[in-house]
């Protein structure tokens, strides 16, 4: 396990180590795991400019105000925006492509209990906001992190470590079985993640389990599951949750540090230091390969997963999974990613 001691090590010479006036977009930005890393990323960078997207205007104005006490050379830059749909996606995309060169974290935390339930565009909406919408997220900006400078990453926070069988008969999932999904969509994710790496070594993709954390997934949801969920985890989440300051720590960590370099191992991040963690292994089981699947303890997922991903390779998945989901795009918005 990387010690909480290493990661704030790291995240204290963000500073120091990376250019002033980096760009970061948080995807999912306005509660959870996305707001305690915004506010930690806001924290630790020389002025950076950050843009979030999310739903609600009364907790982005609240995350700015707060942002701007933790660093008031930092711009924050609010978009308002129902991401589980792919052409809002394209409008926030070209919103920041308009105003940017250059973005160098890209950071995706996006998702809900709710279940079964369908988007205007015929998308299921809950692997529409941890899948669809996110990679969509990626392919728009993927040329802009391909041009940053010091840093470019990209993670997409679910449940590395997880991945199981991939329903190609119904890659939305709508009657994959309840105990099957998580598995079935952290595929989904970390195949994805291979698929954009074979065109763009010089970004790193890392997928990763923050473990248990408070947030609003279940907000929005109605019915009697939901409910219980709600009402156990207001029991033994402060039993088991970790600080959200520290969740948000770590974040930041996988978001900046060298550990997790892209696979032509330039743009790295914070440098390690002598006696702290060894750069992770990728999915590919090699060290630095530039993809990851990565645990709450910031480690590389075991083999189990290195072996389920290769069968995938091996079997022509990720090509499958691939072009099932440029076919998805096509279909909603009538032409190829801009």
């Amino acid at each position: 396990m990387v010690a909480l001691s290493e990661v704030q090590s790291s995240n204290a010479r963000v500073a120091s180590t990376l250019p002033a006036g980096l760009v970061a977009v948080f995807v999912g930005g306005t509660s959870g795991i996305g707001e305690t890393t915004l506010k930690q990323f806001a924290k630790h960078a020389r002025q950076p400019r950050i843009y979030y997207v999310g739903r609600s205007q009364e907790a982005a104005d609240r995350i700015a105000t707060a942002c701007k006490e933790l660093n008031a050379d930092g711009q924050y830059i609010f978009i308002k925006a129902d991401t589980s749909l792919i052409r809002n996606v394209d409008v926030v995309c070209q919103e920041i492509r308009s105003k940017e060169k250059a973005v160098n974290v890209l950071f995706l935390s996006t998702g809900t209990l709710v279940s079964h339930t369908e988007t205007p565009e015929g998308l299921h909406f809950a692997t529409s906001l941890v899948y669809y919408s996110r990679t969509r997220f990626i392919v728009n900006l993927l040329p802009l992190l391909q041009q940053a400078s010091a840093l470019r990453r990209v993670v997409t926070v679910f449940a590395a470590g997880k991945e199981g069988p991939i329903t190609t008969s119904d890659f939305q999932a709508w009657k994959v079985p309840m105990l099957s999904q998580r598995g079935h969509a952290s595929s989904l994710i970390t195949v994805s993640l291979e698929a954009l790496a074979k065109d763009a070594p010089g970004v790193s993709f890392i997928h990763d389990f923050p473990g248990s954390v408070k947030t609003n997934l279940a907000r929005g949801g109605e019915g009697p599951a939901i409910y219980v969920l709600k009402q156990v985890f207001k029991v033994i989440g402060p039993m088991i949750n970790m600080p959200n300051q520290e969740c948000g720590e770590r974040q930041l960590f996988l978001a900046t540090s060298a550990k997790y370099p892209s696979q032509d191992l330039e743009a790295s991040g914070v440098p390690l230091t002598s006696g702290g963690s060894p750069v992770a292994n990728g999915t590919s089981g090699k060290s630095g390969s530039g993809v990851y699947s990565i645990g709450s303890d910031g480690e590389s997922s075991g083999a189990k997963v290195v072996e389920l991903l290769a069968k995938f390779r091996n079997e022509g998945m990720v090509e499958q999974v691939w072009s099932h989901t440029l076919k998805e795009y096509k279909r909603i918005t009538g032409s190829d990613p801009a």
